[in-house]
């Protein structure tokens, strides 16, 4: 099939790679000339050091290369994501199958990033979410990896299974984007506050206690936006937390991290160099849940602490302190 990958960071170079070697006709798009030419040059993403980029693997900034393909993947950073799927309504042909691969909540609007791009596209294509525990840096080691990819309708899902799973790349399906969508944007707030207790010197006890209230939290809210529990119990929900909140491949562990130890967020940002989806999807956590009325203490936290300079150890103190609870009390099963 032919196939264009509109994003060309990290994660979305993996995956053009991993669907060149399924046999597909592949273009990598990028938004900036010099990077594409950088690439072309080397053979190499420098976001994704030591992985050769093959001669079959087409470079283009111009996305007009989406015209008569059978499916396009969208991995541009979550702020772009509406730009972009505005123009490719114009280019796209009615029917192409889009593969949703970034994650996060949309500013302002706090809507999930395949309903920004269904907006954009007014219905003319169908709109898979592709998500799980799948560091980019290993995907492009071609490490064992499993995903989940959800839509509307199973059959689609199913094209999209096809088209991505290998014997190194396994992909289950499913119908519940809206859980799908929550557990991606949501277990980055989680692994940012992973990282601040790593920051701060907690230990295992800590982190574990943290993963597993702030899973329950997030499947509450998804739950409470109509997505469906069985989804934070499988690869999109614990298995993407999982290896957010304790792999230094993980942009939002390591800004935590850095905040842990007393650096300032927008400090601590830069010094990773990337996009910390986790800072901006703290802010739609919180209106999320406001508007859903769901109580979600640790997400909570960590707006104050992001976005109203709140001290972490008193945030900490805070949540240790809140009154008793039985723990079936504030379960989402």
């Amino acid at each position: 099939m032919k196939i264009t990958v509109v994003g060309s960071g990290a994660w979305g170079t993996a995956l053009a790679l991993l669907l060149l070697e399924n046999g597909n006709d592949v273009t990598l798009w990028s938004y900036h000339q010099e990077e594409s030419n950088r690439m072309r040059d080397t053979h190499e993403n420098p976001m994704l050091k030591g992985v050769p980029l093959p001669e079959e693997l087409k470079l283009t900034t111009d996305l007009s290369s989406v015209k008569g393909c059978g499916l396009v993947v969208l991995a541009t950073p979550s702020f772009a994501v509406r730009t972009t799927a505005a123009q490719l309504r114009e280019l796209v042909d009615p029917g192409t199958i889009v593969v949703s691969v970034s994650k996060g909540i949309e500013k302002d609007t706090s809507l999930r990033l395949s309903q920004v791009i269904e907006e954009e596209l007014q219905g003319k294509c169908p709109v898979v979410v592709l998500s799980g525990p799948s560091h980019a840096e290993e995907v492009g080691r071609r490490i064992p990896t499993g995903v989940v990819a959800a839509a509307d309708e199973l059959s689609v899902a199913q094209k999209v299974q096809d088209l991505f799973m290998n014997s190194r790349f396994r992909v289950y399906t499913s119908d519940d984007k809206v859980g799908t969508e929550i557990c991606a944007a949501l277990k980055n707030v989680i692994a940012l506050c992973a990282g601040c207790c790593d920051g701060m010197g907690y230990g295992d006890n800590t982190k574990a206690l943290l993963m597993t209230r702030g899973l329950a939290e997030m499947a509450r809210l998804g739950v409470a936006l109509g997505g469906r529990k069985e989804t934070f119990t499988g690869l999109a929900g614990v298995g993407d937390l999982i290896v957010t909140c304790t792999s230094m491949h993980s942009r939002n562990r390591r800004c935590g991290i850095l905040l842990g130890q007393g650096k300032e967020i927008h400090e601590a940002m830069q010094e990773v160099g990337a996009v910390v989806e986790g800072y901006y999807a703290a802010a739609n956590a919180q209106a999320l849940a406001e508007k859903a009325g769901v109580e979600m203490p640790i997400a909570q936290a960590a707006y104050e602490v992001l976005y109203q300079g709140r001290d972490v150890h008193a945030v900490i103190t805070d949540l240790m302190g809140r009154a008793k609870r039985s723990e079936l009390d504030e379960s989402w099963s």
